[in-house]
């Protein structure tokens, strides 16, 4: 689904500031400059990675999904889509996306949320949540500035009568979404460990993460 690939070729792999490779269901964070771009690449397909953005110097301002949506006139988040933060301001604005469909309604799994939703078999596995609170604790933060999250590769269709679904994804091995930083901010993801709903094509998978620093004559 390359029509939506807006991607500059002047940014390549050898030229990228840095290169993370993230294992199936770890979480991970990293400080993204303004004027840098991060790509988020599912490297296998089907994979949903759950991700949050902080302002870097502030985190009580951090990603809206509502104020995101209501900007976009639009349920979900592709190219062009002004990432917006709690306070109205643009965080990071979406210059690539290879596949197309990425949900900010569905929200990340938890071990409460997979018990109410497979049973109770399933209460001590690994769980978004868990992820988010590991990694926002190495930056002073808790669970409660945990927020309502990007899924990006995540497959929700929702119905004209607001009923929401996750289904088999819909991207392939090598898919990314790319976002220039608009301002200093922490990106937060749980590369998700979900196993009993298709999101991941129930086998997660380990994704990779670059960042490249603005082009010379982008920060004249």
């Amino acid at each position: 689904m390359t029509d939506f690939i807006q991607t500059s070729p002047a940014r390549t792999i050898e030229n990228a500031a840095q290169d993370h490779f993230i294992p199936a269901e770890a979480p991970w964070s990293g400080l993204v400059r303004k004027g840098q771009t991060i790509r988020i690449e599912d490297s296998y397909g089907q994979q949903a990675i759950d991700t949050l953005f902080y302002k870097a110097d502030d985190f009580s301002e951090r990603y809206s999904n509502q104020d995101t949506m209501r900007e976009q006139g639009a349920a979900y988040v592709g190219t062009g889509t002004r990432i917006i933060s709690n306070e109205g301001r643009t965080m990071l604005t979406m210059t690539a996306d290879s596949c197309g469909r990425h949900d900010t309604s569905a929200g990340a799994c938890s071990c409460e949320s997979n018990t109410v939703r497979f049973g109770h078999g399933t209460k001590y596995l690994h769980a978004c949540r868990d992820n988010f609170v590991i990694e926002v604790t190495k930056h002073g933060m808790s669970k409660r500035d945990i927020v309502p999250n990007i899924n990006f590769f995540m497959n929700v269709p929702i119905s004209p009568d607001g009923k929401m679904t996750i289904v088999d994804g819909i991207s392939a091995p090598g898919d990314f979404v790319e976002l220039v930083a608009e301002m200093d901010v922490l990106c937060v993801i749980s590369n998700c460990p979900q196993i009993n709903n298709p999101c991941n094509g129930f086998d997660p998978t380990p994704i990779r993460v670059l960042i490249w620093d603005a082009a010379p004559d982008a920060e004249a």
